[in-house]
C-alpha cells in the first residue's frame, strides 16, 4: 500500500472484550470519575447559610457522571467519590448520609434521562420520589413550622421547578442537546440539565437538613435569592467542566459506556 492510498474494505468496529463493567460502564471509568468527584470535594464554592457548611464543587459534576456512565454506574461513582470526600474533606461534606444520598440520586436521575426503550419510563419512579420529598418538605415548613405559603413557594423555587423540567419534554430536549455534535448546544444542554438535576438533588436533601436545622422564616427569606444563584453557579461550572470533558472524550475516541448520553 502506497503512502497516499486510501484503505478499502468493511468498516471495523472496536469493542472491549472481557473487561469488568457495571451496567455497561467499565469499572476503570467508575474509579477514575469517583476520584474526580473526591478531588473536587476539596473545593468549596459557596456556603450553606442554614448550617455554615461549604458546598463542594463536586456537586456540579454529579449530573455529568450520570451522563457519562449511565444511571447505575454514575450513581455508584458519585456515591463512592462523595463517601471518600466525607473523610478527606469534611468541611464541605455536611451531613454525610444526606450528602451521599444527594450525590447518588443526582447521577442516577441524570442517567435516567435516556430515551431508550427499556429505560424510557424509569423517570416516572424518580418523579414519585421527588414529589414525595416536596410534600414532606412542604409539610415540615408550612404545617409544622408555620412558614407562609408564598415564602415556601419562593424558597423552594429550584425544587418544584426542577420537577416540572424533569416531567416535561425539556428532560429529553436537554438529553438530545448533550448528545449533539455542536459543542455550543452541548454546553447549553449541560447548563440546563445541571440546573434541573442539581435542583432535584437539592430537593432530595433539603427535607432532611430542614428537619435537622429547622431554620426560621427570616432565613427562608434570606435564602430566596441565594439558592437559585447557587444553582446557576453549579450549572455554569458544570457546563464548563462537562463541555471540555465530553469534547475531549470524543476527540480521543474512547470507548463509550453502553448507557452514556454524550
Amino acid at each position: 500500500m502506497t503512502e497516499n492510498q486510501i484503505p478499502e474494505g468493511a468498516e471495523r468496529e472496536v469493542k472491549m472484550i472481557g473487561s469488568a463493567a457495571i451496567d455497561g460502564a467499565p469499572i476503570a471509568y467508575i474509579i477514575v470519575l469517583a476520584s474526580v468527584a473526591t478531588v473536587l470535594a476539596f473545593i468549596p464554592f459557596s456556603i450553606v447559610l442554614g448550617s455554615g457548611k461549604g458546598i463542594p464543587l463536586s456537586q456540579s459534576i454529579y449530573p455529568l457522571l450520570g451522563w457519562l456512565l449511565g444511571p447505575l454506574a454514575g450513581a455508584l461513582a458519585s456515591g463512592i467519590g462523595t463517601l471518600i470526600g466525607v473523610f478527606l474533606a469534611p468541611y464541605t461534606a455536611g451531613v454525610p448520609a444526606i450528602a451521599i444520598w444527594g450525590a447518588a440520586i443526582a447521577s442516577f436521575a441524570a442517567g435516567a434521562m435516556v430515551t431508550v426503550r427499556n429505560r424510557q419510563y424509569w423517570y416516572l419512579g424518580l418523579v414519585g420520589i421527588f414529589v414525595s420529598e416536596l410534600v414532606a418538605y412542604a409539610y415540615l415548613a408550612i404545617a409544622r413550622n408555620g412558614i407562609p405559603l408564598d415564602t415556601f413557594i419562593a424558597g423552594a423555587f429550584i425544587d418544584w421547578s426542577s420537577i416540572l423540567l424533569f416531567v416535561l419534554p425539556t428532560r429529553t430536549l436537554f438529553a438530545r442537546m448533550i448528545g449533539s455534535k455542536d459543542l455550543i448546544r452541548v454546553g447549553i444542554g449541560i447548563f440546563c440539565g445541571t440546573w434541573m438535576i442539581c435542583g432535584l438533588a437539592h430537593l432530595s436533601q433539603v427535607p432532611f437538613t430542614y428537619y435537622l436545622f429547622n431554620w426560621p422564616e427570616p432565613i427562608w427569606k434570606m435564602l430566596i435569592p441565594v439558592i437559585p444563584l447557587e444553582n446557576a453557579m453549579r450549572g455554569l461550572s458544570g457546563a464548563v467542566i462537562g463541555t471540555g470533558v465530553i469534547s475531549g472524550l470524543r476527540a480521543i475516541n474512547i470507548v463509550k459506556p453502553k448507557e452514556a448520553l454524550y
